[in-house]
């Protein structure tokens, strides 16, 4: 009797790590010399997973979000799960910026997965999950090899491998 073996690739994001490093950035924004009197401010709200920069203008906004960044890094949150929009103007000097957090497969990437996996010609099978693809097949090594075919893909969004069976 032949037994199959699986794992589930997916694209998750650690929320309290995100929200450490928003608060981290925001001791730094306040600390920081060339921050001052800027009213420069950094706000994370967990359900709609965006993060706000606002402060009296661009350059000041881009120098918060490179704080951000540098933080996220720090705490082992992928660049790739930030989706930093473009800064706008609200009115007089004011700028503020909305970033999003991409947390889960979308369909589309699910497909992408699915697809540069089928295009391996690995003797596994891929099937899309919600916003995970689990993988499937009768030997370790060819699962093995799928994790590795993908950490050399380029992908434009982080995917982490967990419920290895």
């Amino acid at each position: 009797m032949a037994s199959t073996y699986s794992f589930d690739i997916v694209s998750e994001l650690n929320f309290q790590e995100v929200d450490n490093a928003v608060n981290q950035s925001a001791k730094e924004i306040v600390q920081r010399y060339d921050l001052r009197d800027v009213n420069a401010s950094i706000e994370y709200n967990r359900t709609e997973k965006t993060i706000l920069i606002k402060a009296d203008g661009e350059d000041y906004v881009s120098a918060v979000y490179d704080v951000l960044i540098q933080k996220c890094i720090k705490r082992g949150i992928s660049v790739m799960s930030i989706d930093g929009g473009k800064p706008e103007h609200s009115g007089g000097r004011a700028v503020r910026q909305t970033i999003k957090l991409r947390s889960g497969l979308e369909k589309d990437d699910a497909k992408k997965v699915s697809n540069a996996i089928k295009d391996s010609k690995l003797k596994v099978q891929t099937q899309i999950q919600g916003d995970a693809v689990r993988v499937t097949g009768k030997s370790k090594d060819d699962l093995q090899e799928v994790i590795a075919l993908l950490k050399s893909t380029d992908l434009p969004f982080p995917v982490q491998f967990i419920n290895y069976r």
